[in-house]
């Protein structure tokens, strides 16, 4: 990934001498990848309070500390790649994607909180809603090759789970259902395509390589690859492909039977 980044940069830079200067501050004055993404995500999140140099010494620390959190962010933008058709190669999800951004730094984010700064956490969970408009807890688990598309309106409240393959679009909230406490948001697991707008609320869990319609509210359970759409949610049909509808995003629903 990092020499097809490379390559993608070199190009970009060639035929756009006004972009030379910030694709070699980006990603070309780079060694690695790592250092690349914890660079260029602090220099979209530094601020008065935490400065991008800070920001990215504290992103590089937890890369060194847990490497799975690279390894993940490759997996993330290979995700986008292979699914998104806007993604021309890998730099331009890299640079200007800010669903991919706002996902990465909750990987830091989440990284902070199992190891007990959750007040940083927190911080950095704020900055990410500000400058990326996309809201998740710093608790969440991520899973890997995760397209977070668009990223506006994204909302994932604390116990919720996200888990392999998944693709979530714009507007999507897993939240709860009212004030309760406790285990009380939504787990998705691997290959599952939510569409844009879909509200799934609860402590219900989403089944493996199901799909959930634009627009759809979801408040019960949903079985491995259904396909659910509505308000309130219900199965209107079946995976029957053996790739994973987040993988496919073919947003598209079975058309109605309106035989008696």
């Amino acid at each position: 990934m990092w020499t097809r980044l490379r390559q993608d940069a070199e190009d970009a830079a060639g035929r756009d001498p006004l972009l030379r200067s910030f694709i070699h501050i980006a990603v070309l004055s780079h060694e690695g990848f790592g250092s690349a993404l914890g660079g260029h995500l602090a220099r979209k999140l530094g601020d008065w309070y935490i400065s991008a140099e800070r920001l990215a010494d504290l992103a590089e620390t937890a890369y060194a500390e847990e490497p799975a959190i690279v390894a993940a962010a490759v997996a993330d933008l290979g995700a986008i790649v292979a699914r998104d058709p806007a993604a021309d190669g890998c730099l331009t999800p890299f640079l200007y994607f800010k669903g991919f951004h706002a996902l990465q730094w909750h990987r830091v984010a989440h990284w902070l909180w199992r190891h007990g700064r959750t007040e940083l956490a927190h911080f950095l969970q704020s900055r990410v809603s500000e400058a990326f408009a996309v809201d998740i807890h710093p608790a969440v688990p991520f899973g890997c090759g995760v397209l977070i598309d668009h990223g506006t309106g994204v909302v994932i409240g604390e116990t919720a789970e996200v888990g392999d393959d998944v693709s979530i679009l714009q507007g999507v909230t897993l939240g709860g259902t009212g004030k309760e406490h406790g285990d009380r948001h939504p787990k998705v697991r691997d290959g599952v395509l939510l569409a844009a707008g879909a509200k799934v609320l609860g402590n219900i869990e989403i089944g493996r390589h199901a799909k959930v319609g634009a627009g759809s509210v979801v408040l019960k359970p949903v079985p491995p690859g259904a396909t659910v759409a509505g308000v309130p949610a219900r199965i209107v049909g079946w995976t029957n492909s053996p790739q994973a509808p987040a993988e496919e995003m073919d947003m598209s629903l079975p058309e109605p039977d309106y035989t008696i």
